[in-house]
Order: structure tokens, then sequence, then C-alpha cells
């Protein structure tokens, strides 16, 4: 059995809240976007990527006549074709509704989003959202960013140290709706009885570090929702610089 919760907080120094999130125990979906743009458009842009997400995964474990705009892929599994499609489509129906609209103009959103069926796991991710792994008292980042330090961090031209002031810190490499066609991160995963996996966007792991995130998330036996709250309210005390989504 699985158990759900996520919640989303506009965080101490936005006016508005930009992040969006899923939770639907029917489809076993989970997903987080944090969205970017001028205006209202991150917003748009992570309300119709979170919306196409669900839209697939619904329609696409009852049809059997479901269309498959891109075919499938023989070396996924069908959930891993599904999650795949699915973000792909949210970025064709993000970056066209910017093509439409000039106010929308530059928007995008990071996507990270978890299918369970049984003990399997399918990981789809852009962007810099994260999706974490607590098993056996150890927390593991699942996912990489996509991001222009964690790509410095790889080629050595940054360490670790550097990261955290860096000024292009936030600088995102790949997000949904910003070009016509999306290259992201698939992962299958097994899971184990006692997992947990916190999917979040960067308003939490920006504000707290993996030392942090595992001091909050290990005494794992409470209530969801009041770890969920401690989460927030972490990230919010340490500054609250952004939106702050979180689903577990």
């Amino acid at each position: 059995m699985i158990e759900a919760f996520g919640r989303t907080d506009v965080g101490r120094r936005r006016k508005i809240n930009e992040d969006a999130l899923l939770v639907s125990p029917e489809t076993s979906l989970y997903a987080v976007c944090d969205g970017m743009g001028g205006h209202n458009a991150g917003e748009v842009a992570s309300g119709l990527a979170i919306e196409t997400l669900g839209e697939f995964i619904a329609t696409s474990a009852v049809e059997r006549d479901v269309t498959w705009p891109w075919g499938l892929d023989a070396n996924l599994s069908f959930d891993a074709n599904r999650l795949k499609t699915a973000i792909r489509l949210a970025n064709t129906r993000v970056y066209q509704a910017a093509e439409k609209r000039e106010e929308l103009t530059g928007m995008g959103t990071t996507v990270v989003a978890a299918l369970v069926a049984g003990d399997a796991l399918t990981i789809g991710s852009a962007g810099d959202s994260r999706c974490y792994l607590v098993r056996d008292g150890a927390l593991t980042q699942l996912t990489r960013d996509d991001s222009w330090v964690s790509a410095a961090l790889g080629e050595g031209i940054l360490n670790s140290d550097d990261v955290e002031h860096h000024p292009l810190r936030n600088v995102i490499t790949k997000a949904v709706g910003a070009r016509e066609s999306i290259d992201l991160d698939l992962i299958e995963h097994r899971l184990a009885p006692g997992d947990v996996l916190m999917l979040c966007s960067d308003g939490l792991h920006g504000m707290l570090n993996d030392h942090e995130l595992a001091r909050l998330l290990l005494p794992a036996a409470g209530p969801l929702d009041e770890t969920v709250g401690r989460l927030i309210d972490a990230a919010n005390e340490a500054g609250g610089r952004d939106n702050v989504t979180v689903v577990l």
C-alpha cells in the first residue's frame, strides 16, 4: 500500500506561487513542477504541465487505442513509455501556449514525476526539481539536476563549496516548454517495503542541504503530512527565498 501527501507554499519572498503538484493515488502518479517566466507565466506553465501529465497517465491506463505521438520505445517498460510520452506532451502544450500568447513568451517549468506500479518505480525529470529516496536510514538523490552548476561540477570546473553562492546556481539547462522538443531523464527503480520517496522543488533543496534534509526525513515513523510540514517550515525558516513544494 502506498501512502502519499503533498503541499506547496509560496515561501517568504515571492508574491506568487509558480509551483504545482500532483498527488494521484488513483493513477499512482506523483509530480512536482516549478514554473518560470515573466509576469504570471511560470504559474501557467507548471499548471499546464501538471494537467497534461495527469490526463495522459489516466487515459493510457484504460484506453487501448490511445495515440502515441512519438511511438513506443522498445528499450523502455510500458510505464516508462507512458511517463516519457506524458512529459513530452506537456512540453508541446506549454511550448505551443507560449507561442500563441505574447505575454507567455519564454515560459517553462521543471518537472519531476514518479509513476508506481507494484514495486516498480519510474521517474521522469527535467530541470532541478528532485526525487530523493530514503531507505534503511540513508538519503539518496535519485535524479540529476539539469543545471549549469551541476554540469560544471561534473566537469570539474567548480567544486561543491562554490555551488551555494555561485551567481549561476539557478540557471537550468532543461525545462518543459522551453524548446519545441525535450530531452528528459528517465530512471527505472525497484522499491522495497518501507521506502520513502520525496519529490521537491528547489525551494526546498536550495535552502536545506542533504544533511539537513536527512535530519528532517529520517524519523519517518510520523505521519507524512507532519513531515512535509516540518520540511516546508525549515525551508522558510532558512530564508524561504522561493516557492517550496514537497510530495512524500
